[in-house]
C-alpha cells in the first residue's frame, strides 16, 4: 500500500494550492501503523485474502493467491488446505497439482507428495529443471521414486 491510499485529513478541505502529500516539515497524520497496527504487508494481504474467501469460497483466483501467501508465511497446514480444495475445484490442472505436492512435501507427507507431482506431470507439467531446485521439494531428494520422476535412478 503507498502513501497515496492514506486518505487525508479531511477530502472536502480545500488544498490551497498544495500538493498532494506536502506535508511542509509536518509529521503526516495518518502512518502507516494507523492503518496496518503491528501487521506486515504480508499478514495483511493474508487476511485480505482470507475475507475474500469468506464471501466467495470457490474463486480460484482467490485460492491461488491466498495458498501462495500463506506458504510465504509457512503456514503449512493452511496451505495444504487451500492447494487440497484447488484440486477439488481443478482437478485437471497440473499446477495445482504441483502446488499440492510442494504443500505435501513440506508437511512431512512424501509418498503423497511424489504421487501428486506423478499427476502434475501426467497432466502437463514439464519444468523438470525448476522441479530439482524447488526449496519445497527438498524433504523428497532423496527420495527412489522421487528420483525415478527426475530420470536419476
Amino acid at each position: 500500500m503507498s502513501g497515496r491510499d492514506i486518505p487525508a485529513d479531511d477530502p472536502d478541505a480545500e488544498s490551497g494550492g498544495s500538493v498532494r502529500g506536502d506535508t511542509r516539515g509536518r509529521r503526516p497524520s495518518h502512518t502507516h501503523e494507523d492503518w496496518f497496527g503491528d501487521l506486515s504487508q504480508l499478514d495483511f494481504d493474508i487476511d485480505f485474502f482470507e475475507g475474500l474467501l469468506a464471501r466467495n469460497g470457490e474463486s480460484v483466483e482467490v485460492l491461488r493467491v491466498l495458498a501462495e501467501l500463506v506458504s510465504q508465511k509457512g503456514l503449512v497446514r493452511r496451505a495444504l488446505e487451500l492447494d487440497l480444495r484447488l484440486v477439488e475445484v481443478l482437478p485437471n490442472d497440473f499446477l495445482a497439482r504441483y502446488n499440492l505436492a510442494c504443500s505435501l512435501a513440506r508437511a512431512g507427507r512424501p509418498d503423497e507428495a511424489i504421487d501428486a507431482l506423478s499427476r502434475a506431470i501426467l497432466l502437463g507439467y514439464d519444468d523438470l529443471a525448476h522441479l530439482e531446485v524447488d526449496p519445497d521439494l527438498d524433504s523428497l531428494r532423496e527420495h527412489p521414486e522421487f528420483r525415478e520422476l527426475l530420470g536419476h535412478e
